[in-house]
């Protein structure tokens, strides 16, 4: 630290010597752009408090704010450093807000926006720039009505026909579930960018409309052209291939992507990943997976999740053991497809093992991680510590947790406790016709046909009947 400070002092008196005032201004903004961390940069913040007025320089105190919010100092370092500047522009305020748009306190940016209107009186007006970041913080925290009050503020400015700002209320009215209002925007602009198109194409496909995701892009490819095709729209493409179990067309977008020497970002790779597991190509899941040359959670989960539901209980608990081995913390989703994996394998002991290990990573279980539990315990006949692992549940049991153990009062022929869980189920729902199927089978097996027939007759009174089975196939040709 002395001898960074030292060397910044000993530039410093050199500079002043030879450089005008301009020179040195553009010089130290190089010198904050390049700060290689925030030791560095605190000690070139004292630099500058000594060598002139900082905070009057906009231009290097916004560049401060900016480069301490890069080294992860938004709060309280870079927050200070703009409370201290006499003077803001719309570039300084758009610095602020934008930071803690994206960072996790969405909250802030929020306020900061309202504070640039009260504060200011109507000296700095916001833009087309700043608009977007408000509608980002209002998204992030999940505000939706002020959110609908900036959309009303975008049109009374007569800003929501920029396309910085349609963009921005397209993904916010999809972060907020309101696909059909993002498409009002989306339709009512004149002009569109590959960013818009964009922007709603993944809004269709995380909203898990295939379909019409698939419209939107044939619209894009006719209006916009091949060459606007990048990363993100193959992300929403293999989205959409996955929600469709299109395995041909995903690897036609795959093999897109390698032609375009798109690389393997995390992004890309991850979506690939999740495609090929949910297309049930888990061989090539994994060669994707081996060949990206960064891996996150994500990665990790989703190739684990698929072979824990594929039955492959050897590769996801090797997988497992090899992510902790690299120190990549496992979340709910990871735990599942272990817990899934041992399931099918009939691991209870392993199962029992990995549920505890989920407090000490900080995870919850939430119910899909106790039906787990609750469907291995019950698949090897433990039906009373399956029954007891639902009543110590912190919240009350779904339908897929009482469904795994019914099942396995069927299998184990526990004719007491699959009536008494059926009831359950029933009451919780009434017009689903699997749970008086197995309880009348359970009756069946247990030569209780008169009771069988009972229930049979329940459905027919109730008007509750079975739809017949389908299945999708893909074509070769």
């Amino acid at each position: 630290m002395q001898i960074v400070a030292k060397a910044l002092c000993c530039n410093t008196k050199k500079l002043f010597s030879t450089l005008t005032h301009s020179n040195l201004v553009s010089h130290y903004f190089s010198l904050l752009h390049s700060s290689p961390n925030p030791i560095y940069l605190r000690h070139l913040h004292a630099r500058l408090l000594r060598a002139f007025y900082l905070y009057d320089n906009v231009i290097l105190s916004s560049k401060l704010v900016l480069m301490y919010s890069h080294h992860k100092k938004l709060y309280p370092e870079a927050f200070s450093v703009f409370f201290h500047m006499p003077h803001r522009n719309i570039y300084s305020w758009n610095i602020i807000i934008g930071e803690f748009s994206r960072s996790s306190l969405p909250e802030k940016s929020i306020d900061l926006f309202l504070q640039m209107r009260n504060i200011t009186n109507c000296e700095v007006q916001p833009d087309v720039f700043t608009l977007p970041l408000v509608l980002r913080a209002c998204a992030g925290a999940g505000m939706v009505n002020l959110g609908i009050l900036v959309h009303g503020f975008c049109i009374k400015t007569g800003m929501d026909m920029s396309l910085f700002v349609a963009s921005a209320l397209v993904f916010m009215y999809v972060t907020f579930g309101k696909i059909l209002d993002a498409r009002v925007v989306f339709d009512e602009m004149p002009q569109r960018d590959a960013v818009l198109w964009t922007a709603m194409l993944a809004g269709y496909a995380q909203r898990e409309e295939p379909m019409l995701a698939l419209s939107v892009f044939r619209e894009m490819m006719i209006a916009q052209g091949v060459e606007e095709l990048d990363g993100a729209v193959m992300v929403s493409l293999l989205l959409v291939c996955a929600q469709l179990g299109w395995l041909k067309q995903g690897k036609s977008v795959h093999g897109w992507c390698i032609r375009r020497c798109l690389g393997l970002g995390l992004c890309l790779g991850n979506a690939l990943i999740d495609m090929y597991v949910k297309c049930a190509a888990l061989c090539h899941g994994h060669k994707v997976f081996d060949k990206m040359p960064e891996k996150d959670v994500i990665s990790w989960s989703s190739l684990i999740l698929g072979y824990g539901l594929g039955g492959y209980v050897d590769v996801a608990i090797e997988l497992f053991d090899k992510m902790q081995k690299q120190h990549v913390k496992p979340n709910g989703i990871t735990f599942l497809g272990v817990l899934s994996a041992c399931t099918h394998g009939g691991l209870v002991k392993n199962a029992q093992s990995i549920f505890r290990m989920m407090k000490d990573y900080g995870v919850v279980a939430e119910l899909k991680h106790y039906a787990c539990m609750v469907d291995c315990l019950s698949r090897a006949g433990l039906l009373t510590e399956a029954e007891r692992l639902i009543e110590e549940m912190p919240s009350q049991p779904d339908a897929a947790v009482l469904g795994a153990l019914l099942g396995g009062c069927r299998v184990h022929g526990n004719l007491e406790m699959g009536v008494r869980i059926a009831k359950r189920l029933v009451g919780l729902e009434p017009e689903t016709i699997g749970y008086y199927v197995l309880l009348a089978n359970i009756y069946a097996d247990a030569g209780r046909y008169h009771d069988a027939e009972r229930i049979w007759e329940i459905t027919k009174h109730k008007n509750i009947f079975k739809l017949p089975g389908c299945s999708m196939i893909e074509s070769r040709t």
